[in-house]
């Protein structure tokens, strides 16, 4: 994917990079040169490449190929339950959730995987979870210019999970409605109420 030049920045060495992890090991109070560690920096610099890789991407670019011969469908597309894997801003700790997104098509669609892929994009930055919800919804709104983009995400954070107030059962629950959706109560409704039923494998079992 093109990289967005507004995200390019002066990016450490890799090599750097690993001194950084050796130097956070080193001040959590390990030996960074003891066998169990010494490949730990290579390690967690090539999970922040998988982590964080979605800087790499341009969001517009994964929307830009788009079909117009769709017999002129007008309904809601869905994409409910997509697994979401992020990283809070704040203590660079997991946030997992799902993602639930939908659009209502004016003359173009685009591939239910570029959905997808859009989601990952923003998801693999350092995020809040209210920004990421608003990044999705409005570059669909503005790229694909539908009739209207509902984007819910129903996330656990690990900053408060397993550190802070340690409430483990507790989700956040994020939204960003535009056009119909926002407009329409109708529709809102529609929406919220196919987010909430069962999927069709629950359905068949």
């Amino acid at each position: 994917m093109k990289r967005k030049p507004e995200l390019i920045v002066d990016r450490p060495s890799r090599e750097e990079a690993m001194e950084a992890v050796r130097t956070l090991i080193a001040w959590a109070g390990d030996d960074v040169k003891r066998e169990g560690l010494l490949e730990t920096p290579k390690r967690v610099v090539n999970a922040y490449e998988e982590f964080f890789e979605g800087y790499q991407m341009d969001p517009d670019d994964i929307l830009s190929k788009t079909f117009e011969e769709v017999e002129d469908y007008d309904e809601m597309v869905l994409l409910k339950n997509m697994r979401l894997e992020s990283h809070c801003e704040h203590h660079m700790v997991p946030i997992i959730g799902k993602a639930h997104v939908a659009y209502i098509p004016d003359r173009r669609v685009v591939g239910i995987s570029k959905v997808a892929r859009l989601v990952d994009v923003y998801a693999k930055r350092l995020q809040t979870q209210e920004t990421m919800t608003a990044q999705i919804a409005d570059t669909i709104q503005r790229v694909l210019e539908p009739k209207g983009v509902a984007v819910v995400i129903d996330a656990a954070h690990q900053c408060m999970t397993t550190r802070g107030v340690h409430k483990s059962e507790t989700t956040t629950v994020t939204s960003r409605l535009h056009g119909l959706f926002k407009s329409d109560p109708r529709t809102r409704q529609e929406f919220m109420n196919l987010i909430a039923s069962p999927s069709v494998g629950n359905i068949a079992s």
